[in-house]
This record gives structure tokens, sequence and C-alpha cells, in this order.
């Protein structure tokens, strides 16, 4: 399930069926394909299963919500979400209140981050060379083909592998958060694609295309070091930077949405490290972060296609080669 407000602005609908739950296993999960898929190898390990998809920026929220319930030794499984500060303070909570804390991620953590955590959940797993599914495979259902090949699947997508077709059509499939159910169902019944997926695949393709041309349209470019792309997002945000990179040889795209969220991608691995700039994370090819638009910067975004702060970005990738040497 997802974490939705009611009109009044609170979400005792979500606590209600949190604390009503009937499963042992709460899952608390990223909101994309890697994260279907591993809440399907920990549908094949437990059977019963509540799933909290959640962006990365609902995350800290998210546990929150759910370290204030009673745990009563039940266990709370994070899976393909990475380390936030402000999480610490809802692990100490969780503890309190009985609950036991796994964590399975694949992206890049700090060794003090990592100790931070140590210190209170009961496990924690970090491992960078594998997508999070493989993570809980192994962990969970080690020595079973059906959970390993769910993995394969799945990280030949999220690792950027791209040799199986298959992989390309469920991710994009997920790239759509109310279809993330029907893959993870349909993986947990033992195929890899059915008739429904491939009927969405068939149109979000036709749409993606258009959505690729518009951002395409409305991408600035700014030369230094790098030539840093920015491009509004309309959708499909990996697809649509492998296309601007394809047509303009550029080394990093950044893909804007109107709230100030952007996805990242580049050919020299720094996406990571540009994305903890901007109060995200991720891979170095590949992370998201956040600007901070204000009324005139939306304005600004919405007339014109850019702002003040892609300019502020580029700057911190002409300082990069100095960072990194640091």
């Amino acid at each position: 399930m997802s974490r939705k407000k009611n009109k009044k602005g609170d979400n005792t609908g979500f606590v209600k069926a949190l604390t009503e739950r009937k499963t042992g296993i709460v899952h608390l999960t990223h909101n994309d394909l890697d994260a279907a898929g591993c809440d399907s190898v920990h549908r094949i390990k437990y059977g019963s299963v509540f799933t909290i998809w959640s962006s990365v920026g609902k995350f800290p929220g998210n546990l929150l919500a759910v370290s204030k319930t009673p745990g009563k030794g039940d266990i709370i499984s994070i899976s393909d979400l990475g380390y936030h500060d402000s999480v610490i303070n809802s692990l100490k909570i969780a503890k309190d209140n009985g609950w036991i804390i796994e964590w399975r991620d694949h992206h890049r953590w700090t060794d003090d981050e990592k100790k931070k955590v140590m210190e209170i959940a009961d496990y924690l797993c970090v491992d960078t060379d594998v997508c999070a599914t493989g993570i809980v495979a192994r962990d969970l259902m080690p020595g079973d083909n059906w959970s390993k090949e769910i993995a394969r699947v799945v990280c030949d997508y999220d690792l950027w592998k791209h040799n199986d077709e298959n992989s390309k059509i469920l991710g994009e499939v997920c790239t759509k958060r109310k279809n993330l159910d029907l893959v993870r169902d349909c993986l947990l019944k033992g195929s890899i694609t059915n008739t429904a997926i491939l009927e969405i695949y068939k149109e979000i393709s036709e749409e993606k295309e258009s959505a690729i041309e518009k951002s395409i349209k409305n991408t600035k470019l700014f030369q230094g070091k790098y030539i840093v792309a920015f491009a509004p997002l309309y959708g499909y945000p990996s697809e649509t930077a492998h296309a601007i990179r394809d047509r303009m040889g550029t080394d990093i795209e950044v893909i804007v949405s109107e709230s100030g969220k952007f996805s990242i991608r580049s050919a020299p691995p720094v996406s990571h490290i540009i994305a903890k700039k901007f109060k995200g994370g991720g891979h170095p090819p590949a992370a998201g972060g956040m600007f901070e638009f204000s009324l005139s910067d939306k304005i600004s975004f919405f007339l014109f296609k850019k702002n003040k702060h892609f300019k502020e970005l580029f700057d911190f990738t002409e300082k990069l080669d100095e960072i990194m040497n640091v």
C-alpha cells in the first residue's frame, strides 16, 4: 500500500491498517522494479506481508509512522532505500516499541552511516555490487532458483546491464506506481511477464516517445568541464536522459519535475556526489535529488523551463575534480 493522507492532512487510515495488520512482516521499500522484486521475494519467504511502497522523499515519514505503532516482536524490513540522517530517531523509537529492524540496501553508504544504523538495527546489509532484490534473495531465499531468477532480471534493469528485454519491459511498466502490485504478483506466481504487463508496456512505449520528444525540445545545455543538460520531466527520466545523451553528446543529464525533484544520470561516475549536494543520493551513474523551488523558481520553470538552480548545479559540477581529489 502507499501512505495516503485524508482531507484533514493526517494519515489515520494508514496507521489504523498498520496497527490492525494480520502479518508479522512489514516491508518498507522503494517504488520501482527493484522494490517490486524485493517484495515478491519477501512474499515467497513469508507469505503474508504488509507492504509500504515509498518514494525516497517520503521514506523518513513512513518509517516514523511505522516506528510509533506497537511492534510486538514483528519485523520491519527496509529494502532499496538508502540512509537518511532523520531516520536514526525513528529507528530508536521502533526498537523501544518492540520492532525487529532489518535493512537491506544497495546504495552507497559511508562507514559512519553504517555504524549509526548497526548500533540500533538487528540486521544491516549494504552491497553496491547487486540490486536490492539480489540482496533480499540471497538473504531470505538462498538456494531458491526462482528467487535467484527474479533477482537476475531485476538487476539487469536496475544495474543498467540491459541484456534482457524482459527487464526493460518490467522496469518501464514499474515507472508507474499503480503497476507495482501487478508486477510483484506476476513474479510471485512464477512468471516474468504476462499479457496484462505486455499490454501496459505497449501503451507506455507509445506515450514514452511523445514525452521524451517534449523533454528534448525544452532541454537547456551548460558547457564547461562537462556538458550538462537540464530538461523538464514529462515521465520516464532514465529513458529521457539516455535519449538526450545519444542526440546531444552530453555527459550529465538532469531531468527535473515541477516540484523540484530531479533524476540525474552521468557518464562519469559522479551522479551520487551531485545528488548528495542537493539532498539526495543514489549510484555513480544514476541518482536523484531535490531543488528547493521558491514561488519565483516555480514560475520561471513553468514559463521558461529553467531557473537559478540549474546554474547552481552546473557550477558544482565544475568543482567535481577538486572535490573528488580531497
